[in-house]
This record gives C-alpha cells, structure tokens and sequence, in this order.
C-alpha cells in the first residue's frame, strides 16, 4: 500500500509541499519524450525552415530550456531547483516531430517534471509556429523514459511502453533513451539540425 501513498497530501488530504530539507544534494537526472503528429507537408516545411514565423525548431528549443527553469513557477507543488543542464532535442518523421528533453541538476529533489514540462512546452511551440498551415496538428506520447539518482532510484521506461515493475526492476532499456535523438529521419532524409542546448550560469 506504501507505494500508492501520495506524497503530496498530509493526513488529512491536504495539498502540501514535500519537505525536502533533511535530504542531501545529489546529482539527478531525468529524460522526457513526447509526439506532435502533422501532415507530411508540414514536416518538409519545418526542416526546410520554410514555416513563416521561422525557425520552428529553434524557438521550441528555447521555450522548452526556459519551461524547464520556470516549472516550480506553473505547478504549485514543485520545488523550485538550480537548474544545472537542460538539452532539447528533435527527430523529424515522415508525419511526427519527437521532442526529447533532458534535464540534470545538483539538488535535494529531482527533475521529472522540469523534463516533462520542457517537453510539453517545446510540443507546444511547435503547434503554435506552425497552426496556420495545419491546426489538425496533436501533441501526444508525453512520458518520463528515465530517471536516475535520489531515495527511490533509477526508472527506465520498457519499449513496449508498460510500466517498470514496483521493485524497481526496469528492464527492457528503450534504444537512445539515454542519449540524444538522431539527427536525420532516414525514412524521409529530412535532416533536423544540431539540438543540444545547455544553461550555462
């Protein structure tokens, strides 16, 4: 039963902040995915940079860089974090752009949701800089595939999709997950460019 126990709520089903004081400062690292699906047509216009707002890539890199520093900011019961290093990253499909977004940083807590949040912002923009030419557009697949340090452990999503086990045996390693996205698609030959970013202090 301790493993569905929610953290955030006190005993008498509050929202709460978890008190993180008596923890250590660890390194902690996390890795989200997510999905925006689209026409062909809007792919080839994005890797040609051909969409008129511009760059689409570029400016989804930055937004999902500042989401992940901002996210204590939009969800009310995270911790605010010093930030260490944020890479986002793009692999353009046939009829998908995958967003992949790593977060580390030296802290008392981790960093899933400042992954998960840079995902989800840099999907985002992506939809905005190009919804005039396809509003049919779907952001979707948004999940944690890793996460290493801290009390509970390392996770590492299965391939197929399934969740890990609850005694932390998280077999089934995903291909990648733990380094950066290709830079060409071969199926299309679209080539997305370099995206590694980093916050530098």
């Amino acid at each position: 039963m301790s493993d569905l126990s929610f953290t955030h709520l006190d005993p008498l089903g509050r929202a709460r902040m978890v008190d993180v004081t008596p923890k250590e400062q660890t390194h902690r690292r996390a890795v989200a995915r997510c999905k925006v699906m689209m026409r062909p047509e809007t792919t080839v216009a994005i890797a040609n940079r051909e969409v008129k707002k511009g760059d689409v890539l570029s400016v989804a890199r930055v937004a999902g860089i500042q989401a992940a520093k901002r996210t204590s900011d939009m969800i009310p019961l995270c911790h605010p974090l010093l930030v260490g290093s944020v890479s986002v990253n793009f692999e353009i499909g046939d009829d998908h752009v995958a967003v992949e977004a790593h977060v580390d940083t030296v802290d008392r807590t981790g960093v899933e949701m400042e992954a998960l949040h840079a995902c989800a912002v840099a999907a985002l923009t992506i939809y905005d800089m190009c919804k005039s030419a396809d509003r049919g557009m779907v952001i979707g697949e948004l999940a944690l595939w890793e996460k290493t340090g801290g009390r509970s452990g390392a996770y590492r999503r299965r391939s197929t999709g399934t969740a890990p086990s609850p005694d932390g045996d998280h077999a089934g390693d995903i291909e990648g997950a733990t380094g950066q996205m290709t830079d060409v698609a071969e199926d299309t030959g679209i080539v997305a460019r370099p995206s590694q970013s980093v916050v530098e202090s």
